[in-house]
This record gives C-alpha cells, sequence and structure tokens, in this order.
C-alpha cells in the first residue's frame, strides 16, 4: 500500500510539474527510479513589457522553440501570445518562418540560439542577441549588444524612423527636380519668359542637398 501511495503521489507530483510547463530529469540509482528534478525557464523581467511595446507598435507576436508544448503554453500565458509553436527543429523553425512570409506577411526574428540560425536568415528581418552564439549572429541582420531585450522595440521605432526619412528625402528630391529641371531647361520661357538663372540654380542644388543631409542627421536625436 505505501508502496502504491508514493507511486500514485510522484506520478501526480510529475503531471502537477508537467502542467506548470517544467522539464523532468528523472533519476535512477542503481537502475531504479529514485525521483526527478524540474527545470524551468524563468521569464526575464522585462519580457511582458517588451511584448506589449512590439504589440503596441502593429506587429503580431508569435513563440516559436523547440521546448516543450507544456513548456510553450506557459510561457505564452504569462506573456498573452496566442500564436505558439512549439517542440520543433532547426529545419520546423524555418519552414514556420516560410509560411508566413508565403502569407504576404514581413517577418522579424529575434533569436540567440544556433537552432535559430536558419530562422534568422529566413525571416526578413533577423534580430540576434550579442549574448548568443556566433552563429545566431552571423545569420541576422541586426545584433543588438548585449543581451538586453528590451532593444528589440528600439530597433523596431529606429528602422521605422529610418525609413520614413529615406521616403521625406526622396520626396524632396523628386519634387525639386520635377520643378526645376524644367525650369532651368527653358520650357515655361515661351509662354512665360520665365528663366532660372545659373546663380539661383548653383544655391537651390546646394540648399537641396543641404535640406537632404540635415533631415539625416536627424536620426542623431532618436529616443
Amino acid at each position: 500500500i505505501l508502496a502504491a501511495t508514493a507511486q500514485h503521489n510522484a506520478a501526480a507530483a510529475e503531471q502537477a510539474a508537467l502542467a506548470r510547463g517544467e522539464t523532468l530529469i528523472f533519476v535512477a540509482i542503481d537502475g531504479v527510479a529514485a525521483g526527478f528534478l524540474t527545470l524551468a525557464d524563468q521569464l526575464r523581467p522585462d519580457a511582458a513589457a517588451v511584448v506589449n511595446q512590439v504589440a503596441a507598435a502593429g506587429i503580431a507576436n508569435a513563440i516559436i522553440t523547440g521546448d516543450n508544448q507544456a513548456v510553450a503554453a506557459t510561457v505564452a500565458a504569462a506573456l498573452k501570445i496566442s500564436e505558439v509553436h512549439a517542440q520543433l527543429l532547426p529545419q520546423q523553425k524555418l519552414q514556420v518562418i516560410q509560411a508566413a512570409r508565403a502569407g504576404q506577411k514581413l517577418v522579424g526574428m529575434v533569436g540567440d540560439g544556433v537552432n535559430d540560425a536558419p530562422a534568422l536568415a529566413e525571416a526578413d528581418i533577423g534580430i540576434a542577441l550579442a549574448g548568443g552564439t556566433d552563429i545566431a549572429i552571423e545569420a541576422a541582420a541586426v545584433t543588438i549588444t548585449g543581451s538586453d531585450i528590451r532593444n528589440v522595440p528600439t530597433v523596431i521605432g529606429l528602422a521605422r524612423a529610418t525609413v520614413r526619412n529615406i521616403k521625406q528625402n526622396l520626396f524632396w528630391a523628386l519634387f525639386y527636380n520635377v520643378v526645376a529641371i524644367p525650369l532651368a531647361a527653358g520650357v515655361f520661357y515661351p509662354l512665360t519668359g520665365w528663366q532660372l538663372s545659373p546663380i539661383i540654380g548653383a544655391a537651390a542644388m546646394s540648399l537641396s542637398s543641404i535640406f537632404v543631409v540635415s533631415n539625416a542627421l536627424r536620426l542623431r536625436k532618436f529616443k
């Protein structure tokens, strides 16, 4: 009876550990099961805030991991992430990224392990942590100094500010040339008598370059 009770209690403890998303390591003495140890991933204190910031930026979050389903589900519940892909090999992680891209989605991947490298390389933007493995850093397009995941939203914000800056500069350059080139070529002269002085043209070209460079330098003030 005592043996049966102990076995039942051990089984109950095992199921409870699995339900909490813990990984079990069984211990045997002389070939006889003696018990088990549990290992559990601890969420970074700032993980939830980072996930919320990414979501606030209009980006859907997903977990892609090689851990078992119970562990992934526990982490996903804590972070309020609905899309979870667990128990994946490196090739399967790659396939998840490929499937998302095939659905006309822009995909970003954050990782630091050897198993993340193929997915980091396949994603539209791979972000690696400098504290991770060398192959992950090599595969990623962006490497964050250290292992502070709070910099992930910063990378996203800086990238968007850079693209916005590029679009502004392209618009100015296009608008300037659409107006100035015909005027400099004398297209309007027969109708209006307008002519562009070479001095004014040279000054306008200089001002255009100054505007573009100054606008780009505003990124130095990015917070």
